[in-house]
């Protein structure tokens, strides 16, 4: 028997190795394209059903409403809401008395106002002291904003309503939203029915007494001295009688309230013009 010559075993050895490395270079083309095609494919997937959902979620839609600009001693005052939901979320004066102290007392005044709307969410909000025109043109002029406010939601109400009844089929179905839509109708325009009345000006020994009331729902929701006197004693006498006989005129409805001990002269004037108003009013 011949022995294999050495050299001999390793050309074959080597040649045997480099077919089969040109044999397996040959088989990955045609397998790794398409890999990294699909792992290319699966990160944009992702993405894209990330952004999806970001894209079509947004905050609540947000509007705005403007009350009418309400004239005072000082100068106008004008207020307007931001209101989401149905919930005032932000107020702010758009107009409001400036020059001289009007400056001192707008700035004083404003914001004040503007936190007790929004935590409020009504026109039933304490007037500022130092500022009684202000504050009293700001709820005015917060109102009628309210008022606004209130009609869209029902015009939006009764849209919906409308839209759902005419794609129901049943009759009955149909007479029932109609039925629902008139009645929420009356709610909210019974609730929209608050209107301020003024009485008339009582003339009392230290001064004129003016009385403004709201009345909702025939019964008395706010009231206020838009005039009282004033000067030397007389401001003590009003800081401490006014806010008491407003409490009171609120709780009995009617102007058969109690006199404040000390300021009997303006509280006889308060309740004077206190009944004017309620005349007007019909109460």
């Amino acid at each position: 028997m011949r022995k294999s010559h050495p050299v001999r075993r390793v050309v074959l050895a080597t040649a045997a190795t480099v077919s089969g490395v040109v044999l397996l270079l040959s088989l990955k083309p045609s397998s790794d394209p398409a890999s990294a095609a699909a792992a290319g494919a699966a990160p944009s997937a992702a993405a894209a059903g990330q952004e999806s959902p970001q894209g079509g979620t947004g905050a609540a839609g947000a509007t705005t409403v403007t009350g009418d600009a309400t004239q005072t001693q000082y100068g106008i005052v004008q207020v307007r809401l931001t209101v989401a939901n149905g919930r005032i979320t932000q107020a702010e004066a758009v107009q409001a008395p400036k020059g001289g102290t009007s400056d001192q007392k707008t700035a004083l005044s404003v914001p004040k106002l503007n936190q007790e709307a929004v935590a409020a969410q009504s026109a039933n909000i304490d007037a500022v002291s130092g500022a009684t025109y202000t504050s009293n043109g700001y709820k005015e002029s917060l109102q009628s904003a309210l008022d606004r406010m209130k009609a869209q939601g029902s015009s939006s109400s009764s849209s919906g309503s409308s839209s759902g009844s005419s794609s129901g089929s049943s009759s009955g179905s149909s007479s029932g939203s109609s039925s629902g839509s008139s009645s929420g109708a009356a709610s909210g325009s019974a609730q929209a029915q608050a209107r301020t009345v003024t009485g008339q000006v009582a003339q009392t020994q230290y001064g004129p007494v003016q009385v403004r009331i709201t009345v909702s729902g025939g019964k008395i929701t706010e009231a206020e001295a838009v005039q009282a006197p004033k000067g030397g004693t007389s401001d003590q006498k009003t800081a401490l009688s006014v806010p008491k006989l407003n409490q009171e005129a609120v709780a009995a409805g009617n102007a058969d309230i109690d006199s404040v001990s000390g300021a009997t002269y303006t509280s006889t004037g308060y309740k004077q013009s206190l009944q004017s108003a309620l005349d007007q009013a019909g109460g």
